[in-house]
């Protein structure tokens, strides 16, 4: 007794050889459909449709299949591309078939020809891929009974917690004295909007603190350079944004080792610690004006110092851009 049954008369060529190709590498593997089913992931009824040409398989049970049996990958995609085209050709055709069934039968005021329903369950190409396609489900419209009764309840239930509510709101208004003054409702204050940001800008203020200027857009035109410490050829500098209204510390001229921090007050900021030969800064702080910042340095050699940030003489002029 062979052990494939005969291929449906309907494939396409195209089809019926990647099948063809498909039983003969199962055939040399040795393997039974079920191991088969086993070793790729795909169940054995699945592999059964594929084998039996009723279904075309994934690309990806090909390579599963290809990968347990040590066929050759590219060939075997290949040859199901040529198999995938061929078969959406044989649906459209299958489609366009029932589309005109359908027509005649609405022309002639039947429901169409019988064959149709059983079309959809031989196994032709245009049948075999309603396993991918959705239920056909009933009209959303119209639930079923189960749900309508689910639905009538829950109405109900409802309905008899409002009245439930509103039978307590009235037994406590009525157990008041109404000549006694009641309490008027406080005069609702609308919260003042929050002024428009720039364009690009993504912060100001408190929002800004423990944020990369750069990223948050304020290292626009208004940034300046509000204070400066030179510790030989290291500078650092304090850095001011009046859009963001927050400030940062940053090192020129480091080498790696070289620690910078930001700082208000007595609230500590971000601190960072170059890694390379090249300017480096912190993050962002909130701070209620320039002169409340500060920038400390302590270098890899052991110097340290501080800048202070100042308030700008009135027309100064802003510093470059960047960090």
């Amino acid at each position: 007794m062979p052990r494939w049954k005969a291929l449906p008369d309907e494939l396409d060529p195209q089809v019926r050889e990647f099948a063809d190709q498909l039983r003969r590498l199962v055939d040399r593997s040795g393997l039974s459909v079920a191991a088969m089913a086993d070793r790729t992931g795909y169940g054995r009824t699945s592999w059964e449709r594929y084998l039996g040409g009723r279904l075309l398989a994934p690309r990806a049970a090909v390579l599963a299949l290809a990968e347990v049996t040590g066929a050759n990958p590219v060939h075997l995609t290949t040859m199901w591309e040529l198999a995938e085209r061929a078969w959406s050709r044989s649906e459209q055709r299958q489609e366009r078939t029932l589309e005109a069934a359908r027509a005649a039968g609405a022309r002639a005021g039947g429901p169409g020809p019988a064959n149709v329903p059983a079309a959809r369950r031989a196994g032709v190409p245009g049948a075999g891929p309603a396993d991918r396609r959705p239920p056909v489900r009933r009209d959303p419209g119209r639930p079923a009974a189960g749900q309508r009764r689910r639905i009538v309840m829950f109405l109900a239930g409802v309905v008899g917690a409002l009245l439930v509510i509103t039978s307590a709101v009235l037994l406590t208004d009525l157990g008041r004295d109404d000549a006694g003054p009641r309490a008027k409702p406080a005069p609702t204050r609308s919260a003042p909007a929050s002024p428009a940001l720039p364009a690009g800008v993504k912060c100001v203020a408190a929002s800004c603190t423990g944020q990369d200027p750069e990223l948050m857009g304020c290292t626009d035109k208004s940034v300046q350079t509000v204070g400066t410490a030179r510790l030989g050829p290291t500078v650092v500098e304090v850095r001011y944004s009046r859009t963001c209204a927050a400030a940062w510390a940053r090192l020129k001229q480091v080498a790696p080792g070289d620690r910078v921090q930001i700082s208000a007050a007595a609230t500590a900021g971000d601190a960072v610690v170059a890694d390379a030969y090249r300017d480096t800064y912190t993050k962002m702080l909130a701070v209620d004006g320039p002169a409340a910042a500060k920038a400390c340095a302590t270098l890899k050699s052991g110097r340290s110092g501080c800048a202070t940030g100042k308030r700008p003489a009135a027309g100064a002029g802003t510093a470059s851009t960047g960090q």
